[in-house]
């Protein structure tokens, strides 16, 4: 259903209002930024890792979101939003529960310590406004370093929808490598075998 909404977002009333907004920054001849999330099920516990820095789910995923043109910010699960809040509300308490360890919360957005835990991965993103505007921006003229105008190029006024896919693929493509990284093979049959005797060791029966 994402997919039919011109900025791709499920809520109907917000989508309308998320459009009304960009006509009228366009007619403004302004561009504008915004946020985009992606939620990702079924994941296994223990994709990542805790030891090295470099091998950190977050941070890969991080690194790779920023490599997208006009990124500049991402938080994983409530994200910045913890940094305001005491410890006993930013944390995910562990219950045992029908012979299962399980959480009631999902503030990591599914990464501790580096790894997955096997809940929901929640990732989100902010765009920056892109610097191409029909209303050129002050700018230096660098052949004679006299004050200078941007050129006024044709722009789309809003890449956020456009990014959410592309931010889409990322994630799936660091998600891939790192199924790859824990369970090897190369083939998708060997990588499901080992995937599924893991869960069987781990007693993790929730659909993939």
């Amino acid at each position: 259903a994402v997919d039919e909404d011109p900025v791709r977002c499920l809520d109907p009333e917000a989508a309308r209002e998320m459009v009304k907004h960009i006509n009228a920054q366009r007619k403004a001849n302004e561009s504008i930024g915004g946020v985009w999330e992606v939620h990702v099920f079924g994941l296994v516990p223990g994709l990542g890792s805790h030891v090295s820095w470099e091998e950190k789910l977050d941070g890969k995923l991080a690194g790779a979101i920023c490599s997208i043109q006009a990124h500049k910010a991402v938080e994983f699960g409530d994200g910045f939003e913890l940094a305001a809040a005491p410890g006993s509300m930013s944390h995910d308490e562990i219950f045992y529960e029908d012979e299962q360890l399980t959480r009631h919360t999902n503030h990591s957005g599914g990464i501790e310590g580096g790894m997955t835990t096997g809940q929901p991965l929640v990732v989100r993103a902010a765009v920056k406004p892109i610097p191409t505007l029909t209303k050129p921006l002050q700018s230096v003229d660098l052949g004679t370093l006299e004050p200078s105008q941007a050129l006024r190029e044709r722009t789309d006024s809003c890449v956020v929808p456009a990014a959410g896919v592309v931010g889409e693929a990322m994630v799936a493509y660091v998600l891939a490598d790192a199924y790859r990284a824990k369970f090897g093979g190369d083939h998708i049959d060997d990588v499901r075998s080992a995937v599924a005797a893991y869960r069987d060791r781990i007693g993790w029966p929730r659909a993939a």
